[in-house]
């Protein structure tokens, strides 16, 4: 049992503890800090110079969308909070969701004012967002010897008593709940069951009441937990993080880690954990693995997992399709990856290919109505003309779903000999809907691919840099086939190189897709994608005519000569 004096000083640490955990974010602030109109600050992070970026108006602290979010915008918010300036931009779903209003949207700095509502933005509040695209930045701490250790992730969510209460575990001093950790050992006993080793560890009661499913704040005195051989020697370290919000997390023993805190709903170690399997989920070529995280992500709960998981599937969509995991896919993981705008494709005919394989290939399981669900999604408008010529005859399912297939190949051909303004006064049309909006195609002549070692026929090297030509018609509709626009792509990877073509880069290496005109009543939310021996491990956007490449900021394990690029024209009516 506990003796008065050790229950005492559990309780007035734990007491400590709790109360100046709501300060852990604000440690390096002056302690009297009151927020002002238009501070900034970053959430989200168990480090000081990164997180989530809010800003402080009208007495709450809401977030930015990542919509036009730069490197300027990002050095705006670290020199705003004395750093020496922005390492990195994190767009969308990397921290937990926030709770308060999305502040701002659309905003656009030069990176040089002193804060960031200085900037230009939409009016406060006013956004199309959600909190899903949340912008967070990595600030400079000013050390120019950082490295990474690709091995070792210390996690740390502690504040200065931590050790005491370390010490408290270590020593099990007063300890008066018992926890017998079992895994089978795979011995058959002489009466057939299988052999279990054990490890029992004493703890404290008060300590453990913090998450409630270890019933340890009734009568209980012990329990008892079942874990896999392998997870076995790490359950006291999980424990002793109960108490000292530190531990030590390989990438072999995140599954372990992960699992435990998803048991005993040990949220904030749960999603950090998770946030680590990014680092393993391009290691497989077949996909089992990937499949297997988003499966394991859906049973835990972890919604960042699980969205990291559906990202990256989203990303090598072309991979998947052609790998061992495709034909076993679950239907609810193709479902979460069709909505997508970020999937990319050779084009939208190749997805409903892939998709009426794959209904095919289940041989029936699948009911008409879940098959009409999974249809539903493929954008039929974005269908290459020709393609929506051949469809009823080349498509497998189209005699199982002929009035569907009717309808939307009846808008797609609208819209490709149609203007805009002529199918606004179509009651069914909408031109917000996502069937009207391109995914990340790669077909030609959408998309090409800049640097000698993938496209050495068309890439030039020009005053040291990589350079690509190409054309596209202005648009994806059939009306627009012989109206085209040529296109400049571009690759700079230093400083020098940006200058020459009078440019300031914020870091290197950036990407520059430029086109000889813009064309009236049409925008172009191109993207730029960075790939590593095949895989798609970074997809994204360009602000003007430049996109910053932040490759230390992927999940791919590629030096910087390694990368190649691909750049995909996305055009929209406006």
């Amino acid at each position: 049992m506990l003796t008065r004096q050790s229950l005492h000083s559990v309780q007035l640490l734990l007491l400590l503890y709790v109360s100046a955990g709501a300060m852990k974010f604000n440690m390096f602030r002056d302690r009297n800090y009151t927020p002002k109109e238009g501070d900034v600050r970053l959430s989200g992070s168990t480090d000081a110079s990164e997180g989530r970026v809010e800003v402080y108006h009208e007495g709450r602290w809401g977030t930015v969308c990542d919509d036009n979010w730069d490197m300027a915008e990002a050095q705006v918010v670290c020199r705003q909070l004395n750093f020496p300036g922005a390492k990195s931009l994190i767009i969308g779903r990397q921290y937990q969701q926030a709770p308060g209003p999305i502040w701002l949207d659309d905003i656009n700095c030069k990176g040089t004012e002193k804060h960031l509502v200085n900037c230009e933005f939409k009016s406060w509040g006013e956004t199309d967002c959600s909190h899903k695209e949340d912008v967070g930045v990595v600030c400079q701490t000013g050390s120019t010897n950082e490295t990474i250790n690709d091995s070792t992730h210390s996690l740390d969510h502690s504040i200065s008593l931590s050790d005491d209460l370390g010490q408290i575990f270590d020593s099990g001093d007063g300890c008066d709940f018992l926890i017998l950790v079992r895994s089978p050992t795979g011995n058959i006993q002489e009466n057939g069951t299988t052999e279990m080793a054990e490890t029992k560890i004493c703890a404290h009661k008060i300590i453990l009441s913090l998450f409630p499913l270890f019933n340890a704040s009734g009568g209980i005195s012990n329990i008892t937990v079942d874990v896999s051989s392998s997870c076995q020697r790490l359950f006291p370290s999980f424990i002793r993080y109960i108490y000292t919000r530190k531990i030590d997390v390989t990438l072999s023993s995140a599954i372990c880690v992960h699992r435990m805190a998803s048991t005993f709903g040990v949220k904030q170690l749960m999603e950090d954990v998770g946030r680590l399997f990014s680092k393993v989920i391009p290691d497989d070529s077949t996909f089992h693995n990937q499949v297997s995280i988003y499966n394991y992500a859906v049973e835990t709960g972890d919604l960042i997992l699980k969205e990291t998981s559906v990202q990256f599937l989203a990303w090598n969509y072309q991979n998947l399709t052609r790998s061992p995991a495709w034909n076993n896919l679950p239907v609810e993981l193709l479902g979460a990856l069709l909505p997508r705008s970020d999937l990319v494709a050779a084009d939208e005919y190749f997805v409903l290919q892939s998709v009426e394989r794959w209904i095919t290939e289940q041989k029936g399981s699948i009911s008409l109505e879940i098959q009409a669900e999974l249809l539903s999604h493929i954008r039929f408008p974005m269908i290459p003309a020709e393609k929506l010529y051949e469809l009823e005859s080349n498509s497998s399912l189209y005699s199982s779903h002929k009035n569907m297939y009717r309808e939307k190949m009846l808008t797609a051909f609208q819209f490709n000999i149609l203007l805009f303004s002529k199918l606004a006064t179509n009651p069914k049309f909408s031109k917000d809907s996502a069937d009207y909006q391109p995914r990340i195609y790669t077909a030609e002549p959408w998309s090409t691919a800049v640097g000698p070692s993938v496209n050495p026929f068309s890439t030039h090297r020009m005053y040291g840099y990589d350079s690509v030509l190409f054309r596209t018609p202005v648009h994806s509709s059939l009306i627009f086939k012989n109206n085209m626009i040529n296109w400049q792509a571009n690759i700079f990877k230093s400083q020098n190189e940006c200058s020459r073509n009078g440019l300031f880069c914020e870091s290197v290496p950036v990407a520059r897709l430029a086109p000889n005109y813009n064309p009236d009543n049409m925008l172009y939310h191109n993207r730029v994608m960075t790939m590593c021996k095949g895989t798609v491990c970074q997809v994204l956007g360009f602000k003007g005519n430049l996109a910053p490449i932040a490759t230390n900021g992927t999940s791919c394990l590629c030096s910087d000569e390694q990368y190649t690029y691909r750049v995909v024209v996305r055009p929209e009516y406006v």
